[in-house]
């Protein structure tokens, strides 16, 4: 059953139609992070981690597409007036924050896409409450405290790939533990 809802989400414009336009109107009209019943893509949410048990919770997350844009400053120096920036993150990554925030009793196990328009890009993210008896009694490793704010830390998988720990060699030589803690070591050695 899996393969055949993973095949749909191939190309779901397509495969999907009226639904798609129905469930794209309905999330519009949603807060930017809502806890829902059940993921949307039971496939992907089951192969990162899922569960339909206590514990288990799964939130659909808006984030905004495109730049960001700072408030115009007066003064001189255009210079340094730029006011078009991209973050740093990706807007998966900003997504798990958010609901990272909203749920401060849970982790962030993993997260997947839903959906996207033109303004906005949809990812449904699965949480853990790490104090529950049975989250904690079959993954253990997380409720250590060193597992504490996942998602923050860039120790998710969509963190680890922004991160650029997705390649291993030449070339990812600064990328290792992190970007900054490379150069920091490079400026301790002047």
């Amino acid at each position: 059953m899996y393969k055949h809802v993973a095949d749909l989400w191939k190309r779901p414009r397509e495969n999907l139609a009226e639904l798609w336009r129905k469930r794209l109107m309905a999330f519009r009209r949603e807060p930017t992070v809502k806890r829902i019943e059940r993921p949307t893509r039971i496939d992907r949410a089951r192969g990162l981690g899922y569960k339909a048990k206590q514990g288990y919770v799964v939130a659909r997350v808006g984030v905004a597409k495109g730049g960001r844009k700072t408030p115009k400053k007066g003064g001189r120096r255009p210079k340094r007036s730029g006011r078009f920036f991209t973050p740093g993150r990706s807007d998966q990554v900003i997504a798990e924050q958010k609901a990272a925030r909203k749920f401060p009793n849970c982790e962030v196990l993993n997260s997947y896409w839903v959906a996207e328009d033109g303004s906005r890009k949809w990812f449904e993210v699965i949480l853990a409450d790490r104090t529950h008896p049975s989250v904690s009694s079959e993954m253990k490793w997380i409720s250590k405290n060193k597992h504490r704010g996942r998602a923050f830390r860039g120790l998710t998988s969509a963190g680890k790939k922004s991160r650029g720990l997705g390649k291993k060699g030449r070339g990812t030589e600064k990328a290792r533990p992190s970007r900054s803690a490379s150069y920091r070591k490079k400026a301790a050695k002047h």
